[in-house]
C-alpha cells in the first residue's frame, strides 16, 4: 500500500454540502477518507490547497474533441490522451470520447482505440460515445446525412463490443427499431434518444424499449408544442429519463434551461459540453467532413450555418449554470459530477467526495478557475 496523500485546508464539497477544515486523504488512486485537518496523520504527503473549493472532478459524456484534435478524425490511443488532457485543464477527469456519424470501419476503429486507452490506463477514459449515425435526417444538425443507416445484428453487435469501458449511443427512436434497440440494451448499452424528429408517442416507444435520457436537450430534436410534446416534451415529462444540457448561452435559452430544471426531478439534468477541436488549442479551426469550421467569439457553425458541436469546457459550463441559470453553485458542480456519474452507471465509484469513490478531484479558486486535478489520486 502506498503512502496517503493529504489534500489540505480546501474547503470541500461532500455529499452534505461543502464543508471548511477537512483535508481529503488518497491512498492507491481512491479516497480513503476525510479527516479535519489536524488529524492527518503524520505519514501522510500534504498538500496545501490554501483555502480552495475542493468537488469531485467532472465528467463529460460528449467531448467530439479538444487540443486541437478532432475524434472522427483520429481514431487513435494518442488522439483519446490529447482530448483528455486537453479538457483536464478545464476540470473534466472522466470523459466519454465522441464519435459522431462515421462509417462502421472508423466506428470499429475509435472502439478499438478506446478499448486500448482504457486498457493503457490513459488518465480520464471511461467509455465511448456514438452519437449517431442511427439518427434522423430532418434532424441532423451538423452530421452528414450520408452515413445515416438502421443497424443489422452484426452492426449492433460491433457498437456494443467495447468490453472495459461505458458504451453510450444516441439515435432517432423514430429510425431503429424497438427490438434493435433492445437488443443494445441487452448488450449493456445506454441508450439515449437524439438528432430525431420523433413524435411523442414515438419517443415513448423508445423509452419502453430502453432509452434512458436525451442528447443535448432541445438542441436536434423535434419542440415541445401545445398539440405535439415531441421529443422534448417526452423529456420533460418522464421523471426516469437524464437529460445531457450545453450551457453556453448559444445552443439553449437560459429561460428553456431553467424551465427543464423546474420540470425534472433533481439529479436528473447533467452538464456536456459537445465539445470540439477548439478548446485547449490555439487554433479556432478544425475540420470536420472536408468542410473547415472555425470557432467565432466561442460559437462553432458549419457553412450553412448549423451549430457544429461547441468550443465550451465543464467550468467554463458550471460558471455559466450559476451566472446563466441562477443554480446555486454547489447545484451547478453536481451538474457536472455527480449526476453524470449516476447517469453512466458510475455512481457507486465516481463523482462524489466520499470514502472509497475514485480520487478524481478538481480544486478551484474565489473566481472558480481551476487550480488543479487529480485523477485516481495523481
Amino acid at each position: 500500500m502506498s503512502p496517503a496523500t493529504a489534500l489540505c485546508h480546501a474547503r470541500v464539497l461532500t455529499p452534505d454540502g461543502v464543508i471548511d477544515g477537512l483535508a481529503v486523504l488518497m491512498q492507491d488512486g481512491r479516497i480513503a477518507d476525510l479527516v479535519a485537518n489536524d488529524a492527518v496523520p503524520a505519514e501522510a504527503k500534504r498538500v496545501d490547497l490554501g483555502g480552495a473549493l475542493l468537488a469531485p472532478g467532472f465528467i463529460d459524456a460528449q467531448v467530439n474533441g479538444g487540443g486541437g484534435t478532432l475524434f472522427n478524425n483520429d481514431t487513435s490511443v494518442e488522439a483519446i490522451r490529447t482530448i483528455a488532457e486537453a479538457h483536464r485543464r478545464f476540470g473534466t477527469t472522466g470523459l466519454l470520447p465522441t464519435l459522431i456519424s462515421d462509417d462502421a470501419e472508423v466506428m470499429a476503429r475509435a472502439i478499438a482505440a478506446t478499448r486500448d486507452a482504457i486498457a493503457q490506463q490513459v488518465p480520464g477514459i471511461l467509455g465511448i460515445h456514438l452519437e449517431g449515425p442511427y439518427i434522423a435526417p430532418a434532424r441532423k444538425g451538423t452530421h452528414d446525412a450520408g452515413k445515416f443507416r438502421v443497424p443489422g445484428e452484426d452492426e449492433v453487435a460491433m457498437a456494443t463490443s467495447l468490453a472495459n469501458g461505458v458504451t453510450l449511443l444516441t439515435l432517432a427512436p423514430e429510425q431503429v427499431p424497438a427490438d434493435t434497440i433492445r437488443a443494445m440494451v441487452a448488450r449493456g448499452a445506454i441508450v439515449v434518444a437524439g438528432h430525431t424528429a420523433a413524435t411523442y408517442e414515438q419517443v415513448r416507444t423508445g423509452i419502453d424499449a430502453g432509452i434512458s435520457g436525451f442528447t443535448h436537450l432541445y438542441n436536434a430534436m423535434s419542440p415541445l408544442q401545445g398539440r405535439e410534446p415531441g421529443a422534448v416534451g417526452a423529456a420533460l415529462e418522464d421523471d426516469g429519463c437524464w437529460c445531457g444540457v450545453i450551457v453556453d448561452g448559444v445552443h439553449v435559452h437560459p429561460a428553456s434551461l431553467r424551465v427543464a430544471l423546474a420540470a425534472k426531478p433533481r439529479g436528473k439534468v447533467f452538464l456536456v459540453t459537445d465539445a470540439m477541436p477548439p478548446v485547449g488549442a490555439d487554433d479556432p479551426s478544425y475540420v470536420l467532413y472536408g468542410e473547415t469550421i472555425t470557432a467565432i467569439d466561442g460559437v462553432v457553425r458549419n457553412a450553412a450555418g448549423a451549430l457544429a458541436g461547441s468550443a465550451l469546457d465543464m467550468i467554463t459550463a458550471v460558471r455559466n449554470s450559476v451566472h446563466l441559470l441562477g443554480l446555486p453553485l454547489e447545484e451547478a458542480l453536481r451538474m457536472a459530477s455527480t449526476y453524470p456519474a449516476e447517469f453512466l452507471g458510475l455512481g457507486s465509484t465516481h463523482g462524489r467526495i466520499a470514502p472509497g469513490y475514485q480520487a478524481d478531484l478538481v480544486a478551484l479558486d474565489a473566481g472558480l478557475q481551476v487550480v488543479g486535478t487529480w485523477i485516481g489520486g495523481k
